[in-house]
C-alpha cells in the first residue's frame, strides 16, 4: 500500500490502544502538530488503566519535589539496580533520565495536574523511599470533560461490569482521572481524533517500513495510513486463552482484571508476522483476585486481618505482601488456587483489606457462594472442603503469633508495606461467626511482548528496528522482567516509552 488513494483514512501517527501510555503518546504527538488518531477496539477508552489506581512511578519529578518527598533519580537508580539485572541497563537509564522531563512537559498543560500519594515501594532494597515515590492525577470534575468526552471513558469497574454508565455526580478519580485528563489535553490540541469499536489485526508495510494498519469497524475492513509511524500500546494478551497456553502464562483469561473484550493480543501477533522479536511472553503483573457474585475476580490488596490458606488449610505466605509478590506465591503450587482468606466477625462480613472492590451487602456474596459463613472453624472447613484439623491448627498457630505481635512463619509484621494499611498487622481470628472468601490467581495484564529499543522502536530478532513501528506498555516486553518494583511502574514506563516513540516520530 504505497499510494495515498489506497487508504480509507490517513494520519501522521496512529496509536493503537487507549490506556495511559497510549494517550500520553497520542497527546504528545498531537501537541507536536502531528495529525493523530487513537484506535480503540472497544466502545470505551482507558482499558485496564481506567480500572487502576492511576499511580505513576516516574521518579525525580517536580511532583515529588513539591511535596517534599525524599526521592531522586539517583535513589531510584540504586533501587532498580538492586532488583534488575544488567540486561535492563539501557532502558533503565533512559527511563530515569527522561522521567522528570516528561512530567514537567505534561504539567505544562493545565489539564494535566498531579499530586503525590503515599504508597510504599514493593521491595526492601537500597534506594527505597519511605512512603513511596509514586503520584496520581488530581480528581476531575465530569463537567470539565463535557458529555461527549465523558461518554468515551470507561466507567468504574463495578459499574462497567454491571453495564451501568458513569455517576455524573461524582468526580473521576484514580485511573479514570488519568484517562480523562489525557483525553481532555489530547482533544484540545486540535490534532487528535479517536475511533472506537475498531479492531486492528494487521500492519500494512512496504519492504522498507510500516505504513499503516488494517482493521475491522462495524463489519467493514478499513485501511488507515500512517505517514510518520504506528505506536502499538494496546495492552497485552491476557484475555486470549490460546496465547496464554502457547506461552505458558499462569492463570486463566477469565481471571484477568482487564475489561471484557480487551487485550486479545492482535497487535503483538501483527508485529510478529512482520518479523518482530518478543520476550517475557510467560510473564504477567500478578495479583490475588477475590471472586465476586458475578463469577469474575476483582483485585484485592493489603489484608488488615485474617489469614490466607490453601486447599489444605495451611498458610503459605505473608498475607501483607505486595500484590504481585503474593500472586507469585499463589502460582508457585497448584493447591493454592483457589485459596481462602479466613477472618472473623469483627468486619461484619466485609473483607479485611484496604484495596478491594465495592463489597456492598455480604448477603449477595453469601448467596453466590463466593463468601461462606459458619459458627465454628470446623463447620467452615467442611463447607470449603478443607481438612478441619489442619485449618483449626493453622488458625490457632496464627492467633498465637498475633497475641505475641510476631509472625514466626512469614514475618508479616516486618515490612513497611504491611504496616502501611494499619496496625496491628496481625489480628487474631477468634470471634464467631467465621467467614472465608475465595481467592484466585489474577493479573493486571501480561507483561511480555514486543522487544523494543530505548526509543520504543520494535526490533527484529537480529536487533534491527522495523521502521515506522513502535510499541509501549504491555504490548512491549517490560524492562523490569519478573519484578514489579512499586506502584505505578506499569503506567510510568508505558507513558515514558510512548513519549519516546512519538518524539522519534516527530524528529
Amino acid at each position: 500500500m504505497t499510494h495515498e488513494q489506497e487508504w480509507d483514512e490517513e494520519y501522521d501517527v496512529i496509536v493503537v490502544g487507549s490506556g495511559g501510555g497510549a494517550l500520553t503518546g497520542a497527546y504528545l504527538a498531537a501537541r507536536a502538530g502531528l495529525d493523530t488518531v487513537v484506535v480503540e477496539r472497544t466502545g470505551r477508552l482507558g482499558g485496564t488503566s481506567s480500572y487502576s489506581g492511576g499511580a505513576m512511578w516516574l521518579p525525580g519529578s517536580p511532583v515529588q519535589r513539591r511535596d517534599g518527598v525524599p526521592d531522586s533519580t539517583e535513589s531510584a537508580r540504586t533501587y532498580l539496580r538492586a532488583l534488575l539485572d544488567d540486561s535492563a541497563e539501557a532502558k533503565l537509564e533512559t527511563f530515569l533520565a527522561q522521567a522528570p522531563a516528561l512530567v514537567e512537559r505534561l504539567e505544562q498543560d493545565p489539564a494535566l495536574t498531579f499530586t503525590f500519594q503515599a504508597f510504599p515501594d514493593y521491595y526492601e532494597r537500597p534506594g527505597r523511599v519511605p512512603g513511596g515515590r509514586s503520584f496520581v492525577p488530581r480528581a476531575l470534575d465530569p463537567a470539565e470533560l463535557g458529555d461527549d468526552l465523558l461518554a468515551l471513558i470507561r466507567p468504574p469497574l463495578d459499574r462497567d461490569r454491571a453495564g451501568q454508565d458513569h455517576d455524573t455526580s461524582a468526580p473521576l478519580t484514580a485511573g479514570r482521572a488519568l484517562i480523562g485528563r489525557l483525553l481532555l489535553a489530547y482533544h484540545r490540541t486540535g490534532h487528535g481524533a479517536v475511533t472506537t469499536d475498531t479492531v486492528m489485526d494487521e500492519l500494512a508495510a512496504t519492504p522498507r517500513r510500516v505504513t499503516g494498519i488494517l482493521a475491522t469497524r462495524q463489519g467493514r475492513r478499513i485501511r488507515i495510513g500512517a505517514r510518520r509511524g504506528v505506536l502499538l500500546a494496546a495492552g497485552g494478551f491476557e484475555h486470549n486463552e490460546r496465547l496464554r497456553g502457547v506461552h505458558g502464562v499462569p492463570g486463566r483469561s477469565d481471571c484477568s482484571m482487564a475489561p471484557a473484550g480487551t487485550n486479545l493480543g492482535e497487535p503483538v501477533e501483527a508485529a510478529v508476522a512482520l518479523g518482530a522479536a518478543t520476550d517475557l511472553m510467560h510473564e504477567g503483573w500478578w495479583c490475588p483476585g477475590v471472586r465476586m457474585p458475578d463469577g469474575r475476580p476483582a483485585f484485592v490488596c493489603g489484608f488488615t486481618g485474617g489469614l490466607v490458606v490453601d486447599a489444605n488449610g495451611s498458610r503459605y505466605a505473608n498475607e501483607s505482601l505486595p500484590y504481585d509478590r503474593f500472586g507469585r506465591e499463589i502460582q508457585a503450587e497448584p493447591d493454592r488456587t483457589p485459596s481462602f482468606v479466613v477472618y472473623d466477625s469483627r468486619t461484619g462480613g466485609r473483607l479485611p483489606a484496604v484495596t478491594q472492590p465495592p463489597w456492598g451487602d455480604p448477603s449477595a456474596h453469601l448467596d453466590s457462594g463466593t463468601l461462606v459463613k459458619a459458627d465454628t472453624l470446623e463447620e467452615l472447613a467442611g463447607i470449603l472442603g478443607v481438612d478441619a484439623g489442619r485449618l483449626t491448627a493453622t488458625v490457632a498457630r496464627f492467633n498465637s503469633f498475633a497475641d505475641n505481635g510476631k509472625d514466626e512463619e512469614f514475618a508479616r509484621e516486618a515490612d513497611e508495606f504491611g504496616h502501611w494499611f494499619g496496625d496491628p498487622v496481625l489480628r487474631p481470628v477468634r470471634e464467631a461467626p467465621y467467614y472465608a472468601a475465595r481467592i484466585v490467581l489474577s493479573d493486571l495484564g501480561t507483561k511480555g511482548g514486543l522487544v523494543t529499543d530505548t526509543s520504543a522502536r520494535v526490533l527484529r530478532e537480529d536487533g534491527t528496528p522495523i521502521a515506522g513501528l513502535y510499541a509501549a506498555g504491555n504490548t512491549s516486553a517490560s524492562f523490569t522482567g519478573p519484578f514489579y518494583p512499586g506502584p505505578g511502574i506499569p503506567l510510568g514506563t508505558a507513558m515514558l516509552f510512548a513519549s519516546r516513540a512519538t518524539a522519534d516520530m516527530s524528529a
